[in-house]
């Protein structure tokens, strides 16, 4: 795993973990409600990764973009769906979504060479 990408999972983990330490029910509720939508049900997995990214995109939320990035990479997203997935963020967030659309570019770049 590259460094960069596996600096991101690290303090990632680290931080869900201290966060979570503090036992806030509303947090917790949050961080389960949060794993849960993302299962296969009526959309699959991988459909709703890719739903998770073109939002993250367009909210301009660079730790959602790289942590829905790994996860389509995991889902086997190849890189037709994920320039097409691109465009459409692009397309609805406008041109301010253009520097947040470089990095999600460089990090799948980096996820693909892994």
């Amino acid at each position: 795993m590259s460094n960069k990408i596996q600096e991101f999972n690290d303090y990632r983990e680290k931080m869900n973990k201290l966060i979570l330490s503090h036992d806030n029910l509303v947090i917790k509720r949050l961080f389960n409600l949060d794993m849960k939508t993302y299962q296969d049900d009526a959309l699959s997995s991988k459909v709703k990764e890719m739903l998770g990214l073109a939002t993250s995109m367009v909210l301009r939320c660079d730790d959602c973009i790289k942590y829905h990035l790994e996860k389509c990479k995991n889902l086997e997203v190849n890189d037709k769906e994920m320039y097409e997935l691109f465009s459409i963020a692009l397309l609805v967030g406008g041109s301010i979504v253009i520097p947040h659309l470089r990095r999600a570019a460089e990090y799948w770049l980096e996820l693909s060479t892994l």
